[in-house]
């Protein structure tokens, strides 16, 4: 049917690579099954209500919630976007997603621990840090709970970062500390200074506005109904959802 996803050929060879071996009994078709999980997490639906031109539901959850376990599906999105360097400028900025209430239930342990999943003026939210190439690609995705600082996210992503000329980041990453970590890499970092400081920052304004663009990203991957609103409970699995979502938009 036409409303149905479908990955192509062209698509499953690059990502075999990255399947995990199979031990024991042979597993079910890998492109019907990648296929199923990719319509569930971008329309947001149930997966009992998962067509049945895909399986049966509870084989693609079952393959949904084994791999996420093992990061296949991060490991995919790293893989395929290492092949594509990025050697000048990178950008870092921070989004908020609301936690569904099945996601929040049970209750979420003191300080976002946990289900990473934190109580802010708009509610229940989980925070998505993220580092995107010049082109808005994402390269790198980290969550914490939505009361959490952006520094925090910030140095959580400064030993993955690859070896480029500039970082892009709004106020929010205007910090002594990060600015030295960035120097001591080698990168300059373009981003305006803190209203409360007493000198003014310097920055290239011209090349700030090129920021956008992972404003741009933020965007595309809330298309995506389950990563707009999340809900899992387990972190791991719903980074897997972004990093899916990421894979299938940019990197395939």
């Amino acid at each position: 049917m036409s409303d149905l996803f479908w990955l192509t050929d062209a698509q499953m060879a690059r990502l075999e690579p990255y399947f995990p071996k199979s031990q024991g009994k042979p597993r079910v078709d890998d492109r019907r099954v990648l296929s199923g999980i990719i319509f569930i997490n971008r329309n947001g639906s149930r997966w009992r209500d998962a067509r049945k031109e895909y399986g049966p539901h509870k084989t693609l959850y079952n393959r949904w919630k084994r791999w996420s376990d093992k990061d296949i599906f991060a490991q995919m999105m790293a893989g395929l976007a290492a092949e594509r360097g990025e050697e000048k400028t990178l950008m870092i900025d921070v989004t908020y997603l609301k936690a569904h209430r099945t996601a929040t239930s049970m209750g979420c342990q003191k300080g976002g621990r946990g289900r990473l999943i934190g109580r802010t003026k708009g509610g229940m939210n989980t925070k998505l840090h993220a580092i995107c190439d010049s082109q808005g690609r994402p390269l790198n995705l980290f969550v914490t709970a939505g009361q959490v600082s952006d520094y925090i996210g910030a140095r959580a992503l400064l030993s993955s970062l690859p070896k480029v000329e500039w970082l892009l980041g709004d106020r929010g990453y205007d910090a002594d500390w990060f600015r030295e970590a960035l120097k001591d890499k080698g990168i300059h970092a373009c981003s305006p200074g803190r209203k409360q400081r007493k000198t003014a920052i310097r920055y290239d304004k011209r090349r700030y506005k090129r920021r956008n663009r992972i404003e741009i990203m933020f965007g595309r991957l809330k298309d995506w109904r389950r990563v707009a609103t999340r809900y899992d409970r387990c972190p791991r699995v719903f980074l897997s959802a972004i990093a899916l979502a990421a894979l299938v938009i940019y990197w395939l």
